[in-house]
């Protein structure tokens, strides 16, 4: 324990960090169900060939089963998070739970692109649903301080695991069974979520209930979807395609619309005080960088290993899974970090950290020489990054009423997930331009270009972000991890 400042624990304020066993059972259903969809973000990409032999699927529409998930998942999470606030987040987390048993077994029973297509979509959108509504859940369940802190860090360690490893665990599944199990076993683990959860999750009551702003869902949706749709089509088609710089013009233009929208509506979806927040904005555009570089890092050197060193897909995955293991050390040290220096010190540190030990990969050779820093850098990388994704968190929900928690949950869900969008793009953009030197240039100039983001966003934090004094007393308390 970690006394600081002229705050000294007692018997009472450790107490208060233990959680309760509801709260235990609680957190375990919720990590559970975040973990799983974090893992179905990747899991068939390995499967994607198979997929293709045994439905009659071409590179076209396997491409597409990626993406149905992606924009689905990116561009219905306001929305919900919305929708969590207005009528429960327990109940809007126990439906995504029910669509995405359903949608897991419609997708491992099926015969047809068109069946398998549905049933990544209703994924995506059971992730939309779940994913706020679970983080929500959490900031009202566990108090803000140390508590909240702890439950986020396992949340944000166990999400960037599946992130990571979900490739791995694909194609252990695929090699060892079928593909079809990457479907199925979602439905035993949902079953088993929704049998718990009804019984030990909580909420806050509401006094009242606003109404939902229709016009202001549908078009910040919309522009969503265009958002994920051109940023998409600039991986496979490039950035100056027709059908990426148009869907992102149309994804500009419905984002004015929306912004004008909500300054006219009486219950707005996203009230503007909200998003001039600096804690909310600056939060979430942290955590967006955050996702964007490390997730987008894995792209690039699956390309070394594979592409320059030689290695075959699994053995790749294995190297690049010490980069997990990271990151969950990372979500496990983040309430510790953040109780002694600050959710925005946290931040700015772990981001300048990641950025360190991200630039020397900068100048890997097409030697096997170069594996055994590989895996110390990326491993260090994936602590530092995990931490600034608690701290983002932590920034983007504290000092926000509960009936606004879900879509603060929301704001930080899509933050990740387009994140998580944008980054490989972006990345696979750089590699292109400098290719024509080969590929080794390629990678090397996206790598310096990646750790240059973190630094860049790290400055920007550290600059642009100050919070009020009461939260700045959050590094008085005491964090005891277990």
């Amino acid at each position: 324990m970690i006394p600081t400042d002229s705050t000294v624990s007692s018997p009472d304020s450790a107490a208060a960090e233990r959680f309760s066993t509801t709260q235990t059972v609680a957190l375990a259903v919720l990590l559970t169900a975040n973990f799983t969809l974090a893992v179905d973000f990747s899991i068939l990409t390995v499967a994607l060939p198979p997929i293709g032999r045994e439905l009659g699927v071409d590179g076209a529409g396997l491409q597409w089963i990626v993406t149905v998930f992606a924009v689905c998942a990116a561009s219905f999470t306001l929305f919900f998070g919305r929708v969590a606030d207005l009528f429960g987040r327990k109940r809007v987390f126990l439906a995504g739970i029910v669509l995405l048993g359903l949608a897991s077994l419609a997708g491992g029973l099926a015969t047809t692109p068109a069946v398998l297509l549905a049933a990544r979509a209703g994924q995506g959108i059971a992730t939309a649903m779940v994913t706020p509504a679970a983080l929500a859940l959490m900031t009202t369940m566990f108090p803000e301080g140390p508590t909240r802190s702890r439950a986020l860090g396992l949340n944000g360690a166990l999400m960037a695991a599946g992130f990571t490893t979900g490739a791995i665990l694909g194609g252990m599944i695929t090699g060892s069974v079928s593909w079809r199990w990457a479907f199925l076993l979602n439905v035993a683990i949902a079953a088993v979520a929704l049998a718990a959860g009804v019984f030990v999750l909580r909420e806050p009551s509401r006094t009242s209930r606003p109404r939902l702003d229709a016009v202001g869902a549908f078009t910040v949706t919309a522009a969503l979807v265009a958002l994920v749709l051109g940023i998409d089509s600039a991986g496979r088609d490039g950035w100056a395609h027709p059908r990426t710089w148009g869907a992102l013009v149309i994804a500009v233009v419905l984002v004015v619309v929306f912004l004008l929208v909500e300054r006219r509506s009486a219950d707005p979806l996203v009230a503007p005080a909200m998003l001039r927040r600096k804690s909310i904005a600056w939060g979430n555009l942290a955590g967006l960088l955050a996702f964007a570089t490390e997730t987008s890092l894995v792209f690039v050197l699956t390309l070394y290993l594979q592409e320059i060193l030689g290695f075959d897909p699994l053995t790749a995955g294995l190297i690049l899974g010490l980069l997990g293991i990271g990151t969950v050390l990372g979500g496990l040290i983040a309430p510790r970090v953040i109780g002694r220096i600050g959710a925005r010190t946290a931040i700015v540190l772990s981001l300048s950290a990641q950025a360190a030990v991200t630039f020397p990969l900068a100048f890997v050779s097409p030697h096997g020489s170069w594996v055994v820093p590989l895996l110390i850098l990326t491993f260090l990388g994936g602590v530092a990054n995990l931490v600034a994704i608690v701290g983002y968190v932590v920034t983007a929900t504290a000092d926000v009423p509960a009936d606004q928690q879900g879509l603060a949950t929301g704001l930080v869900t899509m933050s990740q997930q387009v994140g998580i969008a944008l980054g490989t793009p972006v990345m696979a953009a750089v590699v292109a331009a400098f290719a024509a030197a080969g590929l080794l240039r390629g990678v090397q100039a996206a790598i310096a270009v990646n750790a240059a983001i973190a630094l860049a966003t790290a400055i920007a934090i550290a600059v642009a972000l100050r919070l009020p004094r009461r939260r700045r007393r959050d590094r008085a308390d005491v964090v005891s991890v277990p």
